[in-house]
């Protein structure tokens, strides 16, 4: 099987063993073994996208987070990784030897992870545990739709991180506010979107993801993928330094039926548009 049609790509459950908050996948955009933060265990979000995979109809089981279960949760989950014992669970013991090193921790859960209060104090907590467990190199990863960016206590957090290899990955979906407003059902303006990214991007390079799928068996016309790169365009001219784009689409069951993956073609298709304005495209495709 291709390594991009991984089965163990399209296994990231956030529920591992009894731990509330922390989980180890194997990821397909960090290349290995991504350890997931949910601070949003109660499935709040502040976006509804169409193409989420968290079922909001079935209420949360946990409606808040325990800093020491966390930090008790993530300190025994590295040492299981980073002395490579994870590896021997299933799984994970079929992961193939090229994907078995831990390439990061991800805030990513079932919300927007910036909209914990208590963000800032949680990435210091990440960064002391890695040092403590000798993880150097392992990067602390936000995966974040970027709407409270231009908050001051994210900001600080960011700037942290920026000391303790910090990475953002932002959502920028759309070219179009329709379109945008489609997929992310949110009220937020996309200007904002725009906004915090272009901040973010001046103070750092940033990772933009891009999740493009069918709804209702219908990709986004040629005219929104247009607007989609002439927003990248706008970014790069607005002092956003973009270090790589990842154009990908759904690889697990999304809790809209009416959402499939984009076909390899497509997702490639569009990963050479935005090669074509200068920027590094990975791409991710769907399961077999």
């Amino acid at each position: 099987m291709a390594m991009d049609k991984l089965k163990l790509y399209t296994q990231h459950s956030r529920s591992w063993q009894t731990n509330r908050y922390v989980y180890p996948v194997i990821s397909r955009r960090s290349k290995g073994l991504s350890i997931g933060v949910n601070l949003n265990p109660d499935k709040v979000c502040n976006f509804d996208c169409i193409y989420c995979c968290v079922d909001r109809t079935v209420p949360a089981d946990i409606t808040h987070v325990s800093l020491n279960v966390l930090r008790a949760e993530l300190d025994h989950l590295l040492g299981l990784a980073l002395s490579g014992r994870l590896f021997e669970q299933p799984p994970f013991d079929q992961t193939p030897r090229e994907l078995r090193q831990l390439s990061d921790v991800a805030f990513s859960g079932d919300g927007e992870p910036t909209a914990f209060k208590q963000f800032g104090l949680v990435c210091r907590m990440v960064a002391e545990l890695l040092e403590s467990h000798g993880g150097h190199g392992v990067k602390i990863v936000v995966i974040t739709n970027a709407t409270l960016l231009h908050r001051t206590p994210v900001a600080e957090a960011m700037e942290y991180l920026d000391h303790h290899q910090g990475e953002i990955w932002a959502k920028l979906d759309a070219g179009s506010e329709a379109y945008f407003r489609q997929v992310e059902r949110s009220s937020i303006p996309m200007s904002r979107i725009m906004d915090n990214l272009a901040i973010a991007g001046r103070n750092r390079p940033i990772v933009i993801q891009s999740m493009f799928i069918n709804i209702n068996g219908r990709p986004a016309d040629e005219m929104e993928i247009d607007a989609y790169v002439q927003r990248l365009k706008e970014l790069v001219e607005r002092g956003c330094r973009i270090k790589r784009v990842q154009v990908y689409t759904v690889a697990r069951a999304t809790a809209e039926a009416s959402v499939t993956p984009l076909s390899d073609a497509a997702i490639d298709a569009i990963g050479a548009r935005v090669r074509r304005i200068g920027l590094e495209a990975e791409t991710y495709y769907g399961p077999q």
